[in-house]
């Protein structure tokens, strides 16, 4: 596959901006186009209703039979659409006429829920159970298969991939034995579609059973299962539905003739046609053009492990694809993986109980699991390789000492936490969410960087800004600012002063159209044009600083909520849920709860609400640079509406930069109809191009100080204790630069620069 083709299909992949994603085998990052399908159709039914918007839906539903029908070599008549594969698996045993007695042969590849309802049907139906041999390689026995089908059996049943490992089953080989016996094969295609060919017709498979989460890249809680026309004439439904059956009169029951006799009506729509756009998205690429891919990728993986001491391969000698399964020699799998995601690298292990009949009989109590797909590339396999090649951090005893605390793993949290270790300090970092959350004020796509600022006293921080960028950019090897010049208007005779800076120009409202054909200003708006304003990939930076942080030694740890501290003679202890640590200095970058942690500021500071929409456009171009950047205007009457321009494959994003006030303690909530149609509003009067619906939208905190202040420096009183706060709307542009000015006074270095923000001068200045 073109390396364009990977970059289109990262791109169009949101998740791949936030973490390095080598789950695929548990539940793929969908695209945008499957993520907009279902919101999309969410949407619908709010509007007109359920039952309505189904039946608008109605052709684009049907089409999801034919698109997976195709996927497998099937019908669309042989296609039943459920909740998941194992809702499949069911509706399938559950259909069959099983007696007592009768044989069902089980592959030790077999799922865990495959296992658990045959033992059920075992104790409630009196069949008998019977796991089929290994080959040296791992997979079925084929001798011993032909030797057990010599006499009568109910059903065969294999996994073409295992849960456990990246074995992959001979699956023509099976089936033609099966087939020459007269017995049925089910297929646990569960791990298999989407990245390995699958021909029912040519080989002769009777049932499969799949899921659209994993390599179909669809949405959870959907799934679908195959039955063919022979196998149909063999089964009954247990249940049947009014989806599936008609009630023809007195007590007569007519089936649907083909496999939607094992659905029920009630369903997710808008899943199930997301499901269809994933399809959609695998067919147009080839499901041999995606496996050839992701099995280069997954040999990568396996010679780079294969080469590192004290990791050990676990995939049987028929492994291959897009999976690999390993185990650390010093560390159990669980604590691998977790060490692993607070690196923002995403595996999964899994336990001997997941698959008995497989992991036990190799000796393995659990492993492991890496699977990727077409939004991955060699970076994230490099930086599995990477995370997995460092030591596991040694835990601070609570007798021992560290040298800084950072608490906040926000944009400046992690920026003093990378500073503080590339020079040599001892970290740990401690935040109360994991990774990826969206409680505070650093997650989203994007942000504003600007040199226009309204005082002077602003202009050294913000060169050191860019030049901070510059350097972590460097570091990191991602571009992360993207310079398309910016647009900043009030009304014209507004008496406080306005934005100004370095290199920056005023302009009227004719020249501002020239500069920013996207965005429409009448002649009562004035505007400031600041040709170093850009664009910061805000995503990419916190991925960037997170994997840093770690390759310099920093200890991460996520999910950890500090309950107080207290000074120490000339350290701190620290109080967590997890028991105490000490260090000789600490850095609270807590955002929204540094009220709670310094109790002296609380008073003037401010959480509040903000929401950001993400709007359409029929020309994605007008709304794009250069036909429009970074932008802000004072709206009388509405407050200050500011927006960034669509950009890596995310819309058009604007909001207003007040909002009421919020309580960080309690979960984030939704963007409301009401605040969404405000912005909306909005865009429409100053973005005539931003034509389109709402796509997206988010929530965040701003924590707020008198003056739209910092308070960056030492508390007064405690001088080993640091924070950073209270920035109040417009310090993400700041973080590398606020924490490389953090790193240097937690190690002694006086920064007088930063003394206009001392905690202490909060609010004195403008």
């Amino acid at each position: 596959m073109h390396d364009d083709t990977v970059k289109e299909l990262r791109a169009a992949t949101p998740g791949t901006r936030y973490a390095r994603h080598l789950n695929a085998a548990g539940a793929a990052l969908a695209s945008e186009t499957v993520l907009g399908t279902v919101i999309e159709h969410l949407r619908l039914e709010a509007r007109i209703g359920g039952y309505e918007a189904a039946e608008a839906a109605r052709e684009r539903s049907e089409q999801v039979y034919a698109l997976a029908a195709r996927l497998i070599g099937a019908e669309p008549e042989d296609i039943a659409l459920t909740e998941s594969a194992t809702v499949a698996w069911h509706r399938a045993l559950d259909a069959m006429p099983l007696r007592p007695g009768d044989r069902i042969l089980a592959a030790a590849s077999s799922y865990v829920s495959s296992a658990l309802h045959l033992f059920e049907l075992r104790r409630s139906r009196g069949i008998e159970v019977e796991v089929l041999p290994c080959a040296a390689d791992g997979t079925v026995d084929l001798s011993a298969l032909a030797d057990a089908l010599r006499r009568p059996a109910a059903l065969v049943t294999v996994a073409h991939v295992p849960t456990s490992s990246a074995l992959i089953e001979p699956v023509a080989e099976i089936a033609a034995l099966t087939t020459a016996a007269g017995v049925p094969l089910l297929l646990d295609a569960t791990q298999s579609l989407g990245h390995l060919p699958l021909d029912v017709a040519a080989t002769g498979i009777d049932l499969v059973v799949g899921t659209g989460r994993k390599f179909l890249r669809g949405p959870r809680g959907t799934g679908l299962l195959y039955v063919s026309p022979r196998m149909r004439e063999r089964l009954h439904p247990p249940h049947p539905d009014v989806r599936g059956a008609l009630w023809q009169s007195g007590d007569r029951v007519e089936l649907a003739p083909g496999a939607r006799r094992f659905e029920t009506w009630e369903n997710a729509h808008a899943l199930r046609l997301g499901l269809g756009a994933a399809l959609q998205e695998t067919l147009a690429l080839g499901v041999d053009t995606i496996g050839r891919y992701a099995s280069g990728l997954a040999d990568r993986l396996r010679a780079a492990l294969g080469e590192m001491p004290g990791v050990r391969l676990t995939d049987p000698p028929a492994g291959g694809g897009a999976i690999v399964t390993f185990v650390r020699d010093d560390e159990k799998p669980a604590e691998t993986v977790r060490r692993l995601r607070a690196a923002g690298v995403h595996l999964v292990a899994v336990p001997a109980q997941h698959g008995r009949w497989d992991l036990e009989r190799r000796g393995l109590d659990a492993v492991v699991r890496a699977s990727v797909h077409v939004y991955n590339d060699e970076s994230d396999v490099d930086a599995l390789v990477t995370a997995l090649g460092r030591p596991a951090p040694r835990m601070v005893r609570p007798s021992s000492r560290t040298d800084v605390i950072v608490i906040g793993a926000g944009v400046h949290g992690s920026s003093t936490a990378w500073h503080l270790a590339r020079r040599g300090a001892r970290v740990i970092q401690l935040d109360r969410f994991p990774d990826g959350h969206t409680e505070g004020s650093s997650h989203g796509h994007i942000r504003m960087i600007r040199r226009a600022y309204p005082n002077p006293v602003w202009d050294d921080l913000v060169d050191r800004a860019y030049l901070a960028w510059a350097e972590l950019s460097a570091a990191a090897g991602v571009r992360l600012l993207t310079t398309t010049g910016g647009l900043y208007a009030r009304p014209v005779g507004e008496a406080t002063p306005g934005l100004r800076g370095p290199g920056c120009v005023p302009v009227d409202a004719v020249r501002a159209a020239e500069i920013f054909p996207g965005l429409r200003l009448g002649d009562e708006f004035g505007a400031i044009y600041d040709p170093a304003a850009g664009v910061l990939d805000a995503a990419a930076a916190m991925r960037s600083l997170r994997e840093l942080s770690l390759a310099h030694g920093v200890d991460r740890r996520t999910g950890c909520r500090v309950e107080g501290w207290n000074a120490d003679g000339e350290g701190v202890t620290v109080r967590t849920a997890d028991g105490l640590l000490r260090a000789d200095r600490l850095v609270i970058a807590a955002g929204p709860w540094t009220g709670a942690l310094v109790p002296e500021l609380a008073g003037l500071l401010r959480v509040v609400r903000i929401v950001n929409i993400h709007i359409g456009a029929t020309d994605p171009a007008a709304v794009s640079a250069p036909a429009l950047g970074p932008f802000s205007v004072e709206v009388p009457g509405a407050g200050l509406l500011y927006g960034l321009p669509a950009v890596d494959g995310s819309a058009l994003k604007i909001g207003l930069d007040h909002g009421p006030a919020d309580d960080p303690d309690r979960p984030q909530t939704p963007v409301t109809a009401a605040e969404a149609a405000t912005l909306l509003g909005l865009a429409r009067r100053f973005l005539p191009a931003a034509n389109g619906d709402v796509v997206d939208s988010v929530a965040c905190r701003y924590t707020m100080a008198p003056r739209n202040r910092f308070a960056v420096g030492a508390l007064a009183g405690t001088p080993q204790v640091l924070v950073a706060a209270a920035c109040s709307g417009h310090g993400f542009k700041f973080g590398p630069a606020i924490g490389a000015g953090l790193a240097d006074l937690a190690l002694g270095k006086q920064r007088p620069d930063l003394d206009f923000l001392s905690p202490e001068e909060l609010g004195t200045l403008g």
